[in-house]
This record gives structure tokens, sequence and C-alpha cells, in this order.
């Protein structure tokens, strides 16, 4: 605490992100990273763009990302937004279309970072339990706000919810902004991007972290009508002009035009997550139903945080979570290749032996 901090510094509790540890031959299933390499056509792009342009501005408006992003989706440029992650992205989103006199409505077991842009962006909001089986309820939506905003797939349960229920909330949710938050979609969720030119009030945010294996990159968008995209540039343009630089830009073109190697890669993925999850059934895990790249799991007998610590000694990270007790037997466990699976699956039989 210090007399030079703001009364906004001194009430914010910041997001904590998965941990990052710096130790040798881990097997690290805590922060849902892609497993695979990112496509060699974004290396090539990358060695490419360091050949003598990085004593340049990047493109402002970062135009040929957007047009990669738009060919992939069917819109137009002008319904793409991109920043510096998804969780950039979404700054901007709670800063030009979630902040109103209603409440923000989100789901009580979420994504961490909601209640942390409420806090910077001054932003009252409200969470809507989720059911006893960890769904989401569109049904409990349906009342006065100012906006809605969940994961789809939900994290960190990892459950998706039918594009129809999406569709419903659409129908029923006319005067404020609906916020899909897709990160983990390409893992065998329905994408709410179909229904944009139908539902003005629709925003959907995407990310290159998770299938397209470009964290490092930083990159993220969001998909609209053109009259929530241009908020979201006003946002950004009083905060920062420049906000793809050359390397991410480059890198993310290279990924979004690579769609084979995207499909291939997600299917890989979602191969091994059902694997997986048949593998974790039969040790006396209740693994619930997913369309990410990770699985929530919790043990019909042994503790969650006990289960986490006893993995680490086998150098081993996955990701628990203490709060709220609801999801504290449960375990977040990224979905690794095949070998990292039976390194997983091997020492957990050890522990539960």
């Amino acid at each position: 605490m210090s007399k030079y901090w703001s009364d906004v510094v001194h009430k914010l509790t910041p997001y904590v992100p998965g941990e990052q540890p710096k130790i040798n031959n881990l097997v690290k299933l805590n922060t849902n990273e892609n497993p695979y390499g990112p496509s060699p056509k974004v290396l090539d792009a990358l060695k490419l763009e360091a050949a003598g342009t990085l004593r340049l501005y990047p493109d402002p408006n970062s135009d040929a990302l957007k047009a990669a992003i738009a060919e992939v989706h069917h819109l137009d440029s002008s319904q793409v937004f991109v920043g510096n992650g998804s969780d950039e992205v979404l700054a901007h989103v709670f800063q030009a279309l979630l902040k109103h006199d209603q409440p923000l409505l989100f789901p009580d077991i979420t994504y961490s970072f909601y209640p942390v842009y409420c806090g910077l962006y001054g932003i009252d909001y409200q969470t809507i339990p989720l059911a006893d089986d960890f769904s989401i309820r569109v049904e409990d939506y349906k009342k006065p706000n100012g906006g809605i905003i969940f994961p789809n797939p939900n994290a960190p349960t990892g459950m998706p919810l039918p594009l129809a229920k999406i569709e419903w909330l659409l129908q029923h949710n006319t005067e404020s902004v609906v916020v899909i938050d897709e990160a983990y979609v390409d893992f065998g969720t329905e994408s709410a991007v179909s229904l944009i030119n139908q539902y003005p009030n629709l925003l959907v945010t995407h990310t290159l972290s998770k299938a397209r294996s470009l964290a490092g990159l930083r990159v993220g968008y969001a998909l609209g009508s053109a009259t929530l995209i241009e908020a979201l540039i006003r946002v950004k343009d009083s905060f920062n002009s420049y906000p793809i630089d050359r390397f991410a830009s480059a890198g993310a073109v290279a990924a979004m035009q690579d769609v084979d190697c995207f499909e291939a890669t997600c299917q890989k993925v979602i191969a091994t997550r059902e694997a997986l999850v048949a593998d974790m059934q039969a040790l006396d895990f209740e693994v619930l139903p997913s369309g990410a790249n990770f699985i929530f799991a919790k043990h019909k007998v042994r503790d969650g945080a006990e289960l986490s610590a006893k993995l680490r000694e086998h150098s081993i990270i996955v990701r628990h979570f203490k709060s709220p007790s609801r999801i504290a037997p449960y375990l977040r466990i990224t979905i690794g290749t095949d070998e990292q699976s039976v390194l997983l699956l091997k020492a957990l039989r050890a522990i539960l032996n």
C-alpha cells in the first residue's frame, strides 16, 4: 500500500494467472497452452518480418490481419477488432460496451478476469449461479442488465453451451450487449459467430493463443456488428493506436490462413482429450463434459488440493482452484500430448494406490 496510489488501485484485486514455473522436465498441464507448435507458415512469416521492417511502426489498423480473420469467419473487415490477446480485447469491451447503469451479469464460476475488469472500470456486476451440474441456465439471465458475458465453453469447467441456448438468450435480451468469450471454442463447441449478422447486440471474442498455438505472440480479436466494433476502436485509439506489432501481425495472418494445420491440431487435441476422459473415469474420476482443450475432474474419494500437490511431486503441474469451495475438489487439467497423458495417468495410479 502507498499514499501515492489512487483509490482505484487500493480497491483492486488483480487477476492471478496460471503458474509459469521455471523448472526443467515438468509436465505442464496448468495453463491450457497448446502442446503442438504453430503452423510452419507462421515461422516463415516471422523470419520474413525480421528482414528489415522493425524500424517502422506497424499498421495502426491491422488491415491485413483483419482481412485474414474476416475471410475465415465469412464476415466483413469492418466487423473485426484486434488486440494484444483476448484479455486486452475484453478490457476494451468492458470499457466500451459493458459500463452502464444496470449491473453486468456473468456466472458465479467463470473466468476470474471478469470481476477484475469490473473493479478496474467501476462496473457494477451480479453473478448468476451455475446449475447443480455446473451448466449455464440462460433463463436466469432474463432480467434487466447492463450486459451479459460468459465463456463458451465455460472456464474453468470446460462445459459447452449449445448454440440454440445462446440464440434464445439473444432473442430475450435485446437491450444490452451479449459477449460470448470463445477462447476454447475450436475444440468441439458450436461457435456463435454464425449469429452475428442476425443479432446486432452480439459480440464474440477469440484468441490465437489456444487452437493456433500463438500464446507467446499475444493476439486476440472480437467479431460483431460494425457499430459494436466502432466502439472498441474508439477506446483502442484513445489508449494505444498501435496495439499489434509487426511480428504478431505477420504470425497471426499466417496462422489464420493455414486452415489445414489449425484443423489437424484441433483434432489431435480432441482425440487425446476423449481418450484421457475415459482413462480418468476408469480411475474413479468424475469428469465434466468438455468442449475445450482441458478437462475439469474430481476424484470420488481423494481431495483436489492433495492430488495437485502429489502430482507436483511427480513433476506434473495441473491447476487447482481453492475457491469457491464448490469447485475445490476439482482439478483443471490441460490436454497435452498423448505421451504427457501417459505420464499423468501413471502418476495418478501411483498416487491413488
